[in-house]
C-alpha cells in the first residue's frame, strides 16, 4: 500500500512524488504496518508472495500490537501488484525500449527480463476517494476512469 495524502486520483496519474506513508498488510492478522522508507517497502513487496509479510519481520512488532495505520478515508489509498522487484539505482526507464538497453549497458542486470517490468499504475482504492472528487460520465451512462473536483473547488 502506498498512502497519497491530499493527493486526487487525477493527480495520482502524473506519478506525483507525494507518497506520505508505505505499509504491507500482515498475512496473519490483517493489520497495516508501516516502513520508515521506499526501499523497506520495496523489499517487502518484491517477495511478497515467497515470503508473505507478518508483523514479527518486523522489530519488536507483533500481532498483539495495535494497527499502525487503519485503512480508512482519511487519505487516499492505492495498492501495488506483489512481486514487483525492487527499482535499481540508476537512470530512470519510460519504456521497454530503454529498459533493454539499460540492461545491455549494465551487464549486472543480465538476469533481468523485461517481463519483469510493469508499467502499470497501482490501483487506487475507490472507497478512500475523498466526497469533493467526482466521477465524470461517460456517455453510456457509466462513470469512467476519469475524475475531475467539482466546479466551485476550481
Amino acid at each position: 500500500m502506498k498512502d497519497n495524502s491530499q493527493e486526487t486520483p487525477k493527480s495520482l496519474s502524473k506519478r506525483s512524488h507525494s507518497i506520505s506513508k508505505y505499509a504491507a498488510q500482515c498475512g496473519k492478522c490483517f493489520k497495516w504496518r508501516l516502513f520508515d522508507t521506499q526501499e523497506e517497502f520495496e523489499d517487502i513487496r518484491s517477495k511478497f508472495i515467497e515470503e508473505p509479510f507478518y508483523c514479527d519481520r518486523k522489530l519488536d512488532v507483533s500481532c498483539e500490537d495495535p494497527a499502525d495505520i487503519e485503512y480508512d478515508a482519511s487519505r487516499t489509498w492505492v495498492i501495488d501488484k506483489p512481486n514487483i522487484p525492487k527499482t535499481p539505482e540508476g537512470k530512470k526507464c519510460r519504456t521497454r525500449n530503454e529498459i533493454a538497453q539499460f540492461i545491455k549497458d549494465n551487464p549486472e542486470y543480465e538476469d533481468v527480463s523485461l517481463s519483469d517490468f510493469d508499467f502499470s499504475t497501482p490501483k487506487v482504492m475507490e472507497d478512500t476517494i475523498p466526497e469533493h472528487v467526482v466521477r465524470k460520465a461517460s456517455a453510456n451512462g457509466s462513470s469512467n476512469k476519469r475524475l475531475k473536483a467539482p466546479k466551485d473547488d476550481l
